[in-house]
């Protein structure tokens, strides 16, 4: 009879079970990570290869991308490690679409086609295809004379996707039958179900600060990032007005305007001579980050 240690699952359904000496145990371990998945039958007792993983003997070798493995018997791939890295505190949080691993950490695992920010890849499982979306010759005249606008990729096929941004906070928002203006920059992915425009906030022209933003209609998801932890306001319980620096997202049935401070440009916000706000007045809400952007040194 075979040590103790982790061994092909003789039921097939998972890489590794653990087998205590004596019997097959409840504990289960694929690409890397341990879980429970009972027993649903007797290991099988016909002889070959069945035979010999229900016995614990070590599987051929697999070869996969160029690279080759052959478990030890007996190995437990995590034998002699402990710490928050190997104890699952970091396993992937399972689910289909998008679900956030932390607080600064998208997967998607594909259902449908979806759009991303280029350059948010951080890793990706699976057949993926990443293809260039430029989203037509209009909205590239656009995001030219505006300087808003989404620089996309096109992300399709079977697999997972890990998306992020320079460390920033992400945030899941579903969108059904609705609208959203956010802030181009803050935009890491959405579902290729809703469609998106780059359009002048209304109040502003490109003499007030250049005030365009993108406009995300229809139904699915967007996934959006801040610069640390946001803050969501109510415009309905008094006027509102933010830096259009820090400012992320709102609601498309607020009513927006531009004001302008000559006097305080220099003590509000990080202008200096003059300073713009957007002001907001309805029933809806705006959503504000902790950061106006980079710092950029002045002479």
């Amino acid at each position: 009879m075979s040590a103790a240690g982790w061994h092909p699952d003789p039921e097939g359904r998972n890489e590794y079970r653990y087998w205590d000496g004596n019997a097959w145990t409840e504990h289960v371990s694929n690409g890397g990570t341990q879980s429970v998945s009972p027993l649903g039958a007797a290991p099988p007792a016909d002889s070959g290869a069945g035979a010999a993983q229900a016995a614990g003997f070590p599987a051929q070798q697999q070869a996969s991308g160029g690279l080759t493995t052959q478990p030890a018997v007996g190995g437990d791939p995590w034998a002699g490690l402990s710490g928050d890295l190997v104890d699952g505190t970091f396993s992937e949080v399972e689910g289909i679409g998008p679900q956030k691993q932390n607080s600064k950490l998208l997967r998607v695992r594909i259902a449908e086609p979806f759009m991303a920010k280029q350059g948010s890849m951080v890793a990706y499982q699976g057949n993926v295809d990443f293809q260039y979306s430029g989203g037509g010759a209009a909205k590239f005249l656009k995001k030219a004379v505006t300087g808003e606008g989404l620089s996309l990729m096109g992300v399709s096929g079977q697999g997972d996707v890990f998306l992020a941004d320079t460390g920033k906070h992400v945030h899941i928002l579903k969108i059904n039958n609705g609208g959203l203006s956010v802030n181009g920059n803050a935009v890491l992915a959405f579902s290729s179900s809703l469609d998106w425009n780059v359009e002048r906030v209304k109040g502003g022209s490109i003499v007030a600060g250049g005030l365009f933003n993108t406009t995300l209609r229809g139904t699915g998801w967007v996934a959006i990032t801040t610069d640390g932890e946001p803050v969501v306001l109510n415009p309905g319980e008094a006027a509102t007005f933010a830096d259009a620096n820090a400012l992320i997202a709102w609601s498309l049935g607020l009513q927006t305007s531009i004001k302008s401070s000559f006097t305080a440009g220099s003590l509000i916000g990080r202008g200096s001579g003059e300073a713009f706000q957007v002001a907001f007045q309805g029933a809806g809400f705006v959503i504000v980050q902790p950061s106006e952007g980079p710092q950029i040194p002045t002479a």
